[in-house]
């Protein structure tokens, strides 16, 4: 019985096993429609619940803080 649930228990570790990204296919995880932020309408649909929920818009993007010493 204990051999069984170490044969078992076993398969089930080496079968979470995942294969490595080579090189040449990093260009295609890198290309817009396989980044996590979706599309534009969905960042378009995520900023206007944002501007809805909290009373302001804008500072989505990449900025500076407001000392001036971007």
């Amino acid at each position: 019985m204990k051999f069984r649930l170490l044969v078992v228990l076993g398969c089930l570790l080496l079968n979470g096993c995942a294969p490595t990204v080579k090189p040449w296919e990093k260009g295609i995880l890198a290309e817009p429609h396989m980044q996590l932020g979706g599309g534009d309408g969905i960042r378009k649909v995520n900023e206007h619940v944002f501007s809805s929920k909290e009373g302001s818009f804008g500072g989505g993007g990449i900025g500076g803080g407001g000392c001036g010493c971007n």
